[in-house]
């Protein structure tokens, strides 16, 4: 079978990519992404953004508001990330990400999804890229990348074979956002509502149950710097992976956790946000702060859930370019249960969190078999 090669602008109608001026702000409306709203399974996380009024969404060009069949791709920094998008959520974002809406009539726009996938598309990206810092591929560049193109049912075969993968991992996503909910309903209503076991023999002293305490956040828990790691050893694969400011940014040989941790971003506009490890062992860099217990109670389940309701933000420093220090986080107090119901709680979202794990790993292992056969299927060893 002869496969044809076009560039890219042949075979979209657009290739643009977000407004190069900041938006404005709002308090709700339409979500903004960054690459940050991006994750491992090639979707959009909407759960955690700014937003932008909705005249503002409004007033855009046509080709830079997204739509259900258009292929967003990260072009600056953390480049090479593909997002196809399977229906009409409103969002915007800048110029980071780049927006192709490929011609349904030439080409299946999954087909085109995959192979922008593939490592041999991002060898190429990588290729043309420019700067060293903060790796760039210009508009120009992708519109001039050459993908293959087979024929249609060739195209609508390879994305039968492919689906799948995508549907089990999407599938996964969600039973890990219930389980993922289910941990935060319970702490609202135990530590926020004050509706914990036996919460009716309880009086509320300064606000708070009796036997309860007020302490400094220094005071219980250890909260240190990741160590600092070049991007330069920093590799796409690898024994451990490589923690940065918003989640695994790639990988690396050595590592400094043994446990799976909660981190709070110390640095850039994310400065603040709470997040956590997956793996029993990684490599957290210096952009995050790896959080621990001092006392053996205060175990993974209820420290994350208490940095999540702790406001970090309102302690970060700088305004161009926000940050988050030890000297800032030691102002913060915390509330403090007693410790068997800090335990009961923990015994529950354990079980919560373990089956989550399971749903990671599977979905780790899912996204693998499906990149293992993407090649095959793109370079023709395997036919169809």
């Amino acid at each position: 079978m002869i496969v044809d090669k076009v560039k890219l602008s042949e075979v979209c109608k657009s290739i643009s990519d977000g407004d190069h001026q900041p938006p404005p702000k709002a308090s709700n409306g339409i979500p903004f992404v960054t690459i940050a709203n991006i994750t491992n399974s090639n979707k959009f996380d909407f759960s955690n953004t700014m937003f932008v009024p909705r005249e503002y969404y409004d007033s855009l060009d046509d080709k830079r508001r997204p739509k259900e069949g258009d292929i967003l791709y990260s072009v600056v920094g953390s480049f090479g990330i593909p997002v196809y998008l399977r229906d009409n959520q409103a969002f915007v974002f800048q110029r980071h990400i780049a927006i192709l809406r490929p011609d349904a009539s030439v080409i299946n726009p999954e087909y085109l999804y995959y192979t922008m996938l593939s490592r041999d598309f991002y060898m190429k990206a990588d290729a043309v890229a420019l700067g060293a810092a903060q790796r760039t591929i210009s508009l120009t560049a992708l519109r001039n990348m050459e993908v293959k193109l087979p024929p249609m049912d060739v195209q609508n075969k390879i994305v039968d074979l492919l689906k799948p993968y995508d549907a089990f991992i999407d599938n996964n996503q969600k039973q890990i956002k219930l389980l993922e909910e289910a941990a935060k309903r319970l702490y609202k209503e135990w530590f926020v509502d004050f509706r914990f076991p036996n919460y009716e023999t309880y009086k509320l002293i300064n606000d708070i149950p009796e036997k309860w305490s007020v302490v400094s956040i220094d005071d219980v828990f250890e909260i240190k710097y990741g160590k600092t790691l070049p991007t330069s050893k920093i590799s796409k694969s690898g024994k451990y992976p490589v923690y940065g400011a918003n989640g695994v940014i790639g990988y690396y040989s050595e590592k400094n956790v043994d446990e799976i941790v909660p981190l709070i971003t110390s640095r850039g506009n994310g400065s603040g946000d709470v997040l956590r490890t997956h793996d029993s062992e990684a490599f957290v860099t210096n952009n995050s702060f790896i959080v621990k217990g001092k006392e053996d109670y205060l175990r993974m389940p209820f420290t994350y859930e208490l940095m999540l309701h702790t406001n970090f933000k309102s302690v970060c420093t700088g305004s161009a370019q926000p940050q988050l220090t030890n000297n800032s986080i030691s102002t913060i107090k915390v509330v403090l249960p007693e410790e068997y119901i800090i335990q009961k709680y923990n015994a529950i979202a354990d079980k919560w969190i373990k089956k989550i794990e399971v749903l990671l790993m599977q979905n780790k292992k899912a996204i693998e078999a499906r990149d293992r056969l993407l090649p095959k299927l793109m370079s023709g060893e395997i036919e169809v």
